[in-house]
């Protein structure tokens, strides 16, 4: 493996895009893939979602008209050329568990591929569950020792992004690392909500504070600070070790973010790997939708013209679940009675009979009745919005039945009262807040 790295950094630096099929650098990157155990930890509650997480995990959360927010992460292992996938997962799991039993069936067993489903199961300490993110991976030790991988690819099942990690492997070989960081760059009024890390000139992390009070801003950049994305490389026997050692520690909340990474940077060399985007030749597109806000501002982007994020991509698809749907369909053409989307996005099995949608997402199988109007608005798979509804800046859960004659996003003092109002005005519909029971579990 040694001699791969010097291989592949002889190569001339031709900068983004170097990674060319066919040379010396593509093959390098595919066999350090095929050599990588990639762990996601998809067992997060998600609180900051509210009520949309009540009855399934932040990673399960539909998004973008079909997809689940785990889909992304997922994908960019497969379109990565990593095959070989653990899945962690704890709270209210049977939705998420349910997708991914449907969706990632495909893979080879025989070939060494597969994607695994983990569920805290109290083997190591019955006393309690996951108690952290390093807690987790710690508990499923026994799935690194079984592989016998050289690379173990640590990656949050929350967030959505498209990122070849290939080139981050070879990286954090290159740079001879014990702990490679995936970083981006954010605003620094934002900075708290991740761990900041500050770097020297060559990218090696001299300091590293999660969710800091006061976030240490970028060099030359008072604005910006460069946060972690939750995505680490190490090599399997060093996280092994350092794992093994944090299980003993009274002191450590057994977290990467808090205490593995921390006390990596003062002992061992940790690297930073700036993100770029598919296909590589500029800043990253990367969102953390972990707020009511944060998650309809992702979803809206995707109805712009030229979205940030690319779901028309031919060469970096998203894979999900297909549901056995017909197409959407867009009925009557009449005054104040014509089936009409602008600038939306409308997915299988949506009927939209003589309704206005403007800058709306329709998720799978959700209908709109006649005259009623959707705008800036959510709307989850099988939510059903009544005759002459009026939807503003909303997000309509899966499941709803909204009266004929229902008004949300028009009052904001009506909305709090019987809705979730975010901070900047977006209003949160259930079920339950309805008087309606929960949907079945897709």
């Amino acid at each position: 493996m040694q001699s791969l790295a010097q291989s592949w950094r002889r190569l001339p630096d031709d900068g983004p895009g170097a990674f060319r099929p066919g040379d010396r650098a593509t093959r390098f990157v595919g066999r350090l893939a095929r050599d990588t155990l990639t762990v996601v930890l998809a067992g997060g509650r998600g609180t900051r979602l509210a009520e949309l997480t009540h009855y399934r995990a932040k990673p399960a959360v539909p998004f973008g008209g079909k997809f689940r927010i785990v889909d992304f992460t997922l994908s960019n292992c497969i379109n990565s050329g990593i095959r070989r996938i653990a899945v962690l997962t704890q709270y209210r799991p049977y939705s998420l568990t349910r997708h991914i039993n449907h969706t990632w069936s495909f893979l080879r067993g025989e070939f060494g591929e597969f994607v695994e489903l983990l569920p805290a199961s109290q083997h190591v300490d019955a006393s309690s569950w996951y108690v952290g993110t390093a807690d987790a991976v710690y508990q499923n030790l026994e799935l690194v020792h079984q592989h016998h991988p050289n690379l173990v690819l640590v990656l949050a099942g929350d967030h959505v992004y498209k990122m070849d990690y290939g080139p981050m492997l070879a990286y954090h070989l290159e740079q001879q690392a014990d702990v490679t960081v995936g970083c981006i760059e954010v605003p620094i009024a934002e900075a708290h909500r991740y761990g900041v890390l500050a770097v020297d000139a060559a990218g090696r992390v001299v300091r590293f504070a999660e969710k800091p009070r006061n976030p240490e801003p970028a060099p030359l950049r008072s604005n910006r600070a460069i946060a972690s994305m939750g995505i680490y490389v190490f090599g399997a026997r060093f996280l092994t070790e350092q794992l093994e050692s944090d299980a003993h520690r009274r002191d450590s909340s057994h977290d990467f973010g808090r205490d593995i990474v921390p006390r990596a940077v003062h002992k061992h060399r940790v690297v930073a790997y700036p993100f770029v985007d598919v296909p590589g030749d500029g800043p990253g597109y990367w969102r953390d939708v972990g707020t009511v806000d944060a998650y309809w501002e992702a979803n809206m982007e995707l109805v712009e013209v030229v979205p940030a994020l690319d779901l028309y991509d031919p060469d970096w698809p998203i894979w999900t679940y297909q549901e056995q749907l017909p197409p959407a369909k867009f009925v009557f053409d009449e005054d104040m009675r014509r089936g009409t989307a602008i600038d939306s996005m409308v997915a299988s099995g949506c009927i939209v009979s003589g309704a206005l949608l403007r800058r709306a997402l329709l998720f799978s199988g959700s209908r709109v009745d006649p005259r009623a109007r959707v705008e800036d608005s959510l709307v989850l798979p099988y939510a059903w919005i009544g005759e002459r509804c009026r939807i503003h800046r909303a997000v309509i859960d899966e499941g709803c039945n909204l009266p004929p004659g229902t008004r949300i996003g028009c009052d904001r003092e009506a909305d709090a009262r019987r809705y979730r109002v975010s901070e900047s005005g977006v209003t949160l519909v259930t079920p339950e807040m309805l008087g309606q029971p929960p949907p079945p579990a897709r």
